[in-house]
């Protein structure tokens, strides 16, 4: 059993993604492993999977820790998915490697991730507009246990098919049963839902599956340090640097499963980043009055604020300076003589 450090390298970029948006693990790991590597998609998803048991529960303790997990919606959702995910995994080991229902099955699940990111920038735009921001308490909010008992059905059959959706499908519905919730606490949820899923899947797959322990241990040494760094900036970071890093993720798993070549998917990603960075540019506008206007209002509060502390200084000194005069008087500034 010998490590392939190219599949070291790659993993540790997806672990990274993973801990920072919860998303992205099979929908980008399973695709490197096939297309890049040459590895069986049973075995991709197999290996995949039997990684991920030590990969999430990394992401999930620093959410935990940090206190971003509500315990009640990992439950409910825990309840559906662990039994679908051993339904899953038995599914796919009677349908085999060429079969063309499991084609489909990734394909509607491409078309179902890019609905939810179109879905999260037009949120995002919406919020923008009407000054709305989504902070809800992760442990205050309204419940709802059927919704969210489905969630995990839906999701626990398709990760055991597939070995994606444990992060990339689940967080999108996540959202839109619970909207209000930050982008840092739906990752820290998601994370720590997809401990149970990931572990069932997983041995649904060593039962059934085709497991290679020398890519599943590639996988490992290159995610759990990655997943690990990435967990500790999501749970830190504002919602508005999470969030259009998981729909970018989710974007790109996406088009991937709906069957886009890898080069195109890496010049369509190209142009999304372009057209974001100028779209960015042409709502903030740095360049007028040479600093944003969150700038100016900063900069004229510090200016007030240096001004107060100065005139302070100054009078403190002023002080100094009248009983330090009696006993010598300045001497001539630069430029000017003595009478």
């Amino acid at each position: 059993m010998h490590a392939n450090p190219y599949i070291v390298l790659g993993s540790a970029v997806v672990g990274f993604l993973v801990g920072m948006t919860g998303a992205g693990g099979g929908a980008l790991m399973t695709p490197m492993l096939i297309l890049l590597f040459g590895i069986t998609p049973s075995t991709a998803i197999s290996s995949d999977l039997v990684a991920a048991v030590l990969m999430r529960p990394v992401g999930a303790a620093v959410h935990l820790r940090k206190g971003t997990v509500n315990l009640r919606l990992v439950g409910w959702m825990v309840l559906g998915s662990v039994p679908m995910a051993f339904l899953g995994s038995y599914l796919l080991h009677l349908l085999g490697d060429g079969s063309a229902a499991q084609v489909n099955i990734e394909r509607a699940l491409g078309a179902a991730l890019l609905i939810g990111a179109a879905a999260m920038v037009l949120r995002y735009v919406l919020d923008l507009r009407g000054g709305r921001r989504r902070e809800g308490v992760v442990h205050g909010i309204k419940r709802r246990p059927l919704l969210t008992v489905g969630i995990g059905m839906a999701g626990g059959l398709i990760v055991g098919m597939t070995s994606v959706g444990s992060g990339s499908l689940m967080i999108v519905l996540l959202l839109f049963v619970y909207p209000m919730l930050g982008a840092n606490q739906l990752v820290g949820t998601d994370l720590t839902q997809a401990v149970p899923l990931t572990l069932a899947a997983a041995l649904g797959a060593l039962a059934f599956g085709h497991v290679e322990f020398s890519v599943t241990s590639s996988i490992i040494l290159g995610s759990v340090p990655a997943v690990l760094i990435g967990s500790f900036f999501s749970s830190r970071a504002p919602d508005r640097f999470v969030r259009p890093v998981i729909t970018f993720v989710i974007f790109a798993s996406g088009l991937k499963y709906i069957g886009v070549s890898t080069s195109a998917l890496g010049w369509i990603l190209c142009a999304v980043l372009l057209a974001a960075g100028a779209g960015w540019l042409g709502y903030v506008r740095p360049w007028r009055n040479g600093m944003p206007a969150t700038a100016t209002a900063d900069g004229g509060s510090a200016g007030a604020t240096a001004t107060a502390d100065g005139g302070g200084a100054g009078a403190l000194a002023t002080a100094d300076g009248g009983g330090a005069s009696t006993s010598k008087s300045p001497g001539p500034g630069p430029g000017q003589h003595l009478p």
